[in-house]
């Protein structure tokens, strides 16, 4: 089962590199030839003298992000991109999402439809499809969310996993709240699972953990693509007898918030963090014998969900990368509800004073369209403060 990954925009390429970087190193790192073999076969494709393709599709509006990307893959000298794998025009869409989504995205979707559909036939058989992007900017928000629209209706029944890098609160883009929430209201109905990684934690995670000084957005991404990693690499796991087992993306933890029931909400109260699902991935020596505390707590979930329910556990001795061990979370919970609130009102707030609202207007995007997004978004909110 193949995965087919779509690096969208400047942060969707370049975590997307790094990302394959990861992948191909934790094959190739000694691994059991089973994982290894399984594992390549799942991201990459093999040429005819032996080489590892990477199973993507690089899209931009500016070519110098993925030039440079496809550079760095052909100099790690153990995988490349595709010689066709790739689709820039110099006529960059600039910060706004209506522009990629009204514009960028419709003006070339005969050409990226092509790309994707060549990488879907080298599929044996297609376990489903990533779409990395950036929630801020203007192609990875807007020309990404076009594609994940034209993803759905070409692939219909196929698995689509969106992972989307979120902007720091202090800002990269001054109308980055409004593309947040154009993104985000969109994807909610199109995807089948959305991961989310936050600039800001992710930034802490390379000060705090590991000491680096001066962070640079390639720190930043080799981290997320880093941990990205070791969510998708599970979905090769072994049972206690050491046999390798697949699932669509390696992603079943996905479950919806309950209909808004009309209560008002409030995040000044408790700040306990109620999960809805919990997916823990441990991997290497004694992971057999490790215990996993409370993490099927009862008082961790949602009452409308046994832990039975709610809680995977993933196993596997195959250790990950250079790693001994390694443990991962995944949460669907209300870790992000703060953030989201916080970004839907501020977005809210220049809508109400009607600051850049001229910008999407000229592309297609009317008030009603970023109406519609914000009550889409207030429900999961709401959804979200209520559960208990």
């Amino acid at each position: 089962m193949s995965v087919v990954t779509v690096q969208l925009g400047q942060c969707g390429n370049q975590v997307g590199q790094e990302l394959f970087d990861i992948i191909c190193s934790d094959a190739q790192e000694g691994q059991r030839k089973t994982y290894s073999a399984a594992s390549c076969e799942r991201f990459f494709h093999q040429t005819a003298q032996g080489d590892l393709v990477a199973r993507a599709l690089l899209v931009d509006m500016e070519p110098k992000v993925i030039n440079r990307s496809m550079s760095m893959a052909a100099k790690s000298g153990r995988w490349s991109y595709g010689a066709s794998s790739h689709f820039s025009q110099k006529q960059g869409s600039g910060n706004n999402w209506a522009n990629g989504y009204c514009v960028h995205g419709p003006r070339h979707r005969d050409a990226m439809e092509e790309l994707v559909r060549r990488e879907v036939e080298r599929c044996d058989r297609l376990a489903g499809l990533i779409a990395m992007m950036s929630v801020a900017g203007g192609t990875g928000s807007g020309v990404g969310t076009y594609v994940t629209q034209c993803l759905r209706d070409i692939y219909p029944s196929s698995f689509i996993f969106n992972h989307l890098t979120w902007p720091y609160g202090t800002g990269e883009v001054i109308v980055q709240n409004y593309n947040s929430v154009l993104t985000l209201a969109h994807l909610y109905q199109l995807s089948d699972a959305i991961l989310v990684h936050e600039n800001d934690t992710v930034h802490r995670i390379c000060s705090r953990l590991l000491n680096i000084k001066h962070i640079s957005f390639s720190d930043v991404n080799r981290v997320i693509a880093h941990q990205l990693g070791s969510i998708l690499q599970p979905a090769l796991t072994a049972d206690s007898h050491g046999a390798y087992s697949r699932n669509p993306l390696g992603i079943d933890w996905q479950v919806r918030p309950p209909a808004d029931s009309g209560r008002s909400r409030s995040l000044t109260g408790s700040s306990f963090n109620t999960s809805l699902a919990n997916l823990l991935i441990l991997r290497g020596k004694d992971v057999y014998s490790a215990e996993t505390g409370g993490i099927d707590d009862p008082a961790l979930y949602t009452s409308w969900l046994s832990p039975k329910e709610a809680f995977s556990l993933w196993k596997s001795p195959v250790a990950f990368n250079k790693y001994e061990k390694s443990a991962t979370l995944v949460s669907n919970s209300q870790a992000l509800l703060r953030p989201l609130d916080d970004m839907v009102g501020k977005a809210w707030n220049m809508f109400a004073s009607r600051a850049y609202i001229h910008q999407y207007i000229k592309f297609g995007i009317s008030e009603e369209d970023f109406l519609d997004s914000f009550t889409s978004l207030e429900q999961v909110i709401s959804s979200y403060s209520q559960l208990c």
